[in-house]
């Protein structure tokens, strides 16, 4: 029997691993397409199709118009290879099945106010996933490209003990809402990347079941970016999310304190958060190793306001106002249940899920200030 299970356990992990490596292999081609039509690089854009693949596209007086993608290719061989044409890509999601695969890509053209979306069908030949046809279409749109960082949790539960916990819903939902309404991208970055709990649903709240039901609002909350494929200079500021899954795994991650302090500091960025997202900020040290909270005034969720002697709190690694005190900080709220926010140069924050928005259209304004 311990042979047999053990043989189980390796088939396991071989299949995961293959699966991990065709997931790797999409997004590859995927990215291809939008960095070969982004800059212009017929070689790239050759890589991820099919030779005999076909696009059906939309034209005036064609019910459907077919283009051979070696047709299309030699659309973009005019253009300065390697030179930005104004063409911004995101992978909206992905799904799989054995050797065949379908994929949504949001292609946006600010200078004309445009935005595409693109659906591909894919299919894993000879070892390698190709594109095998495109169709798209498009509307108008305020999206400029410009892009925001959500930075959230793995954490499941507090500490170790089984006391469950996760990312506020509310807080993600009243940022990202204000955030996409501006004409802006989110991207979700978390510790380990991959999936992450979430906390504090009510679908009878519109705007919760708004985003529920949105199946590329909940594909990125599935398939969050590790820190490793984040790139810091395409983000004009982080957002922390709160929630009790935010006291584990965010703040002493190096890594994503790394990717923070390049955006604030080398990118001008800005750093904000959100109620229990503000114990992300409490570890930031500047170039100068300065505490970034030192002399800053910052919000969140007060020491006072948790439920001293509760098992959940003595799960805590730290308390947040009590910790940015002691660094030279200074920490304001308001009562229970009200909207606080405190803008201390580029540094905002918030008090509770009902500061969300308000945090949001906050570093809105300073955006559009500049």
């Amino acid at each position: 029997m311990k042979h047999i299970s053990l043989i189980l356990i390796f088939s396991f992990t071989i299949l995961s691993l293959f699966a991990q490596s065709d997931k790797v292999a999409v997004r590859s081609a995927l990215q291809n397409y939008i960095d070969g039509t982004s800059y212009n690089q017929t070689a790239l854009i050759g890589k991820a199709f099919y030779p005999e693949a076909n696009l059906y596209l939309e034209k005036k007086d064609l019910p459907l118009w077919t283009v051979p993608s070696s047709e299309y290719i030699g659309w973009f061989k005019n253009g300065d290879q390697g030179k930005f044409n104004g063409r911004v890509g995101n992978i909206l999601s992905i799904e799989y099945f054995n050797s065949i695969a379908i994929a949504k890509v949001e292609i946006l053209i600010p200078s004309k106010e445009l935005r595409y979306i693109d659906m591909f069908l894919l299919k894993k030949i000879d070892n390698e996933w190709k594109i095998i046809s495109k169709s798209a279409s498009s509307e108008k749109s305020n999206q400029s490209g410009d892009r925001i960082l959500f930075i959230v949790s793995n954490a499941h539960y507090h500490g170790s003990s089984s006391l469950a916990t996760g990312n506020s819903f509310s807080e993600i939902v009243n940022a990202y809402d204000t955030f996409k309404k501006a004409g802006y991208t989110v991207d979700f970055v978390s510790p380990e990347g991959g999936s992450v709990p979430l906390a504090y649903i009510n679908t009878s709240d519109l705007l919760h079941k708004k985003y529920l039901y949105d199946p590329d609002f909940m594909y990125a909350l599935k398939e969050t970016n590790a820190p490793d494929a984040i790139r810091p200079e395409n983000y004009k500021a982080v957002h922390y999310i709160g929630g009790g899954s935010a006291m584990y795994g965010v703040p002493e991650s190096t890594a994503i304190q790394k990717i923070s302090m390049e955006i604030y500091e080398k990118h001008k960025g800005i750093i904000s958060s959100v109620c229990h997202g503000t114990a992300g900020i409490v570890h930031l040290k500047t170039k100068d190793g300065r505490y970034l909270v030192e002399d800053k005034i910052v919000s969140g969720y007060p020491d006072a306001y948790e439920k001293e002697g509760a098992e959940y709190y003595e799960q805590f690694p730290f308390r947040i106002q009590e910790t940015i005190l002691s660094r030279g900080g200074d920490f304001n709220y308001s009562p229970r249940n009200t909207p606080h926010i405190e803008v201390d140069g580029r540094v905002i924050t918030g008090q509770n899920y009902l500061s969300s928005s308000l945090v949001a259209q906050k570093i809105i304004e300073k955006l559009e200030k500049r």
